[in-house]
Order: C-alpha cells, then sequence, then structure tokens
C-alpha cells in the first residue's frame, strides 16, 4: 500500500571540486503530492538519491512515470532535468522531519517561500548545521575555500567576480519570488522567507528565514526568524522585533493584525490585533508596564509578557516620568489600499 509523501521536489543545484552541495533550485516543489503520483514514482525508491544527484538513467525513469501519472507540471521539470549537464536532484521526504542532506533543507526553504507551508509549519532542526556557507556570485554559489582561484580566474580573463555576500542562506528572490509582493532590495529577504501577497518589504526592510507576513503588509524594519506578522500590519522603519535566534528563546513572538510598531521601537513578546507601540519604545518580555484605566489612572503594573497575546493595546512611554504604560486602543492601523496593489 503507497503510503502518503511530505513533499516532494525536482531541483537543479551547484556542487563544489569535492562533488559537495552548495545550493539547490527547484522550480515546482509540492506539498502532499497526490495518491497518484505517490504511485507513479513510488518505486523508483528516491529516498535513497535524497542528497545523490540523478543518473542519466534515473532522469529518463523519474521523466517517464511523471508523463504515465499525467502529472504536465511535473513531467515538464523532469523533461528539462534530462536535457542538463547541471547536477540534479529529486527529493522524497516521507514525513516531515529535521532535514538531514543540502537538498533536503534546501527543499524546506523553498516550500516556505513558494507559500506551501506558513512559519513554524515545517520542521527545520538542525538547518544550520546542514546548510554550507557559501560565497554568492554573479557566477552562482561558490565554495569558500575555491573563492581565491575563481577570483584570479575571473581577473585574468579581464572581469570581475562580483561576490554578493557571504552566507548560509541566499537571497530568496534569486529562487522565488511570490505573486503580488514588492521588494525594494532583494538582498534583504532570505530564502526561506513567507512574504503574503500584498506585502511591501522597503529598503531598509529584511525578513529572515521561516518568518514572514501572513498578508498585506508594510514592512520596514527587521522581521527576525521565527516572528510572523499578520495581515494589515505596518512595522515601522528602523524597528524590529525579537525572534527565535536573538534573545527570544523558544516562545514564538508574533504580530497579530492591523497592528503598527513605530520607526525604532520594538517588541520582545507577542502581540494581539490593532495593537500600536509608539515610535522609539523597545518593550521586551520583561518590561514593566503600567496599566493605565480610562480615567487616567494607574490600575496595577505588570511584565508585558503578561499582556502576551491580548488586543486593542497602546504602549507608549510617559514623557514626564518615563514608565512604559498601556491603554486601550480602539483605533485600528489603516493600511493604505494603493500602497499594496501589486497587481
Amino acid at each position: 500500500m503507497t503510503t502518503n509523501i511530505f513533499a516532494l521536489g525536482l531541483g537543479v543545484g551547484t556542487h563544489n571540486s569535492n562533488g559537495e552541495w552548495l545550493d539547490i533550485f527547484y522550480p515546482k516543489p509540492l506539498l502532499y503530492p497526490t495518491p497518484e503520483l505517490t504511485a507513479c514514482i513510488a518505486n523508483l525508491d528516491l529516498e535513497q538519491a535524497n542528497n545523490t544527484p540523478l543518473s542519466s538513467e534515473q532522469r529518463s525513469q523519474l521523466h517517464a512515470a511523471l508523463v504515465a501519472c499525467g502529472d504536465a507540471g511535473q513531467a515538464e521539470v523532469a523533461q528539462q532535468l534530462c536535457n542538463s549537464d547541471a547536477p540534479t536532484v529529486a527529493v522524497l521526504l516521507r514525513s516531515d522531519e529535521a532535514p538531514a542532506t543540502v537538498p533536503e533543507a534546501y527543499l524546506k526553504l523553498h516550500l516556505l517561500s513558494h507559500r506551501l507551508v506558513k512559519p513554524h509549519g515545517t520542521d527545520l532542526t538542525g538547518l544550520f548545521g546542514i546548510l554550507p556557507n557559501v560565497a554568492w556570485t554573479n557566477e552562482g554559489a561558490v565554495d569558500l575555500a575555491e573563492l581565491p582561484q575563481r577570483q584570479l580566474a575571473a581577473r585574468l580573463k579581464g572581469e570581475v567576480l562580483e561576490v554578493s555576500c557571504v552566507d548560509k542562506f541566499p537571497k530568496m528572490t534569486n529562487y522565488v519570488v511570490p505573486e503580488g509582493v514588492r521588494i525594494a532590495h532583494t538582498a534583504r529577504v532570505r530564502l526561506g522567507a513567507y512574504l503574503g501577497k500584498g506585502t511591501t518589504v522597503m529598503h531598509e526592510g529584511f525578513v529572515n528565514f521561516n518568518a514572514g507576513t501572513i498578508g498585506p503588509g508594510m514592512i520596514e524594519g527587521r522581521i527576525s526568524a521565527g516572528v510572523v506578522i499578520g495581515a494589515g500590519s505596518d512595522l515601522g522603519g528602523g524597528a524590529s522585533i525579537i525572534g527565535t535566534l536573538s534573545g527570544g528563546g523558544k516562545i514564538v513572538i508574533s504580530v497579530g493584525e492591523e497592528c503598527l510598531i513605530g520607526a525604532n521601537a520594538g517588541i520582545g513578546f507577542p502581540l494581539g490585533d490593532r495593537c500600536t507601540v509608539e515610535a522609539g519604545l523597545y518593550v521586551t518580555a520583561g518590561t514593566k508596564v503600567s496599566m493605565i484605566a480610562a480615567d487616567g489612572k494607574t490600575v496595577e503594573r505588570v511584565k508585558a509578557r503578561e499582556l502576551a497575546g491580548k488586543s486593542d493595546l497602546l504602549f507608549r512611554r510617559n514623557s514626564g516620568s518615563g514608565a512604559v504604560e498601556c491603554l486601550t486602543n480602539r483605533s485600528a492601523v489603516e493600511l493604505n489600499a494603493e500602497l499594496h496593489a501589486h497587481n
């Protein structure tokens, strides 16, 4: 009996001189392929090839199986792999487990950026230990040990090998450009980011992997790893949110719908819907907050973490005492519809 498959990816990648994977591009990754497709490829033993380049025979067999099951999209990709001299791979994940190879890790990052899974929707345990640190150049991924020779070879031809960054993660737009988004500076969005339709990322905005926006939003600040921003929210210029890799620990930090994090502000705990944090105010989970009643009197003082997930709150700093205050905020943030029309 054929079991369900969690994900399937047919990809083309880059090797270093030792035959080790540096990156993989999956043009049409699949989440939960149909039973028909699963049955067609069940006998190809693809799990054993999750880290091994496909041979010419394997490419042909894969293409024939996909044609037989009537999956035109995947069959087209397989046909293109058959015609390529570059290293190609077919990754089949029976279940959602931690990635064990570079091709598996890249497939999971593609699932996120293709909007097939949301942040925290797939197991990325151990990802950093698997991904190689790579020089990302105008000629693609280059092994750092081989970079000096590649630079020399380019100079000898009167050219320059442009190194845009050195990182474990490439920029998302070299692999995926989601529908309906604007990204002013593409290097500031990593592969594995999830950008909902209608999202605008301005020049100083940043979106890390396994993080992003659920729907329309204006991102002028930093979305750290693991952070999720709700639809209709605005992250102001210079604002930042503590993520799971930058002090947030295991707590999933999120921002609800129709929130405003003002310029140079930030949070270290989850916000509910329709919340506002005034410009320049950074509220961590341990920040003491004075709760202000409708009559302007302080009701109690609590740590911000006790307000996690609550909606309709306004956080501000008292200009006289300097104390951080929290009031009920009944006015939702309304984003300019014209700014989020990306047709």
